[in-house]
């Protein structure tokens, strides 16, 4: 049986286009996706369409997702990371 901390989420590394990684937790990786998600809602891909709210969608992003398209080429992309053993 897999040790169930191999399944925790504690920590993400963010990656966007011109800037440096970025540790994240994912309620704060959550409101960057909220914030991102606010300024598309005209554009968005077709499975975050059925959600009604930000709140959903971000969580929904988070918890299927690894990278969301920010523009044509351009996209935010998260990973959850283990810092320690």
């Amino acid at each position: 049986m897999s040790n169930p901390l191999l399944y925790e989420q504690n920590l993400f590394v963010v990656l966007e286009p011109n800037l440096p990684e970025q540790f994240l937790e994912p309620q704060e990786l959550r409101a960057k996706l909220q914030a991102i998600l606010a300024n598309c809602q005209d554009r968005l891909p077709r499975d975050l369409q059925k959600f009604t709210d930000i709140e959903a969608q971000a969580q929904y992003l988070l918890e299927t997702s690894c990278e969301f398209s920010l523009e044509p080429g351009r996209y935010l992309q998260w990973y959850a990371v283990r810092l320690e053993k």
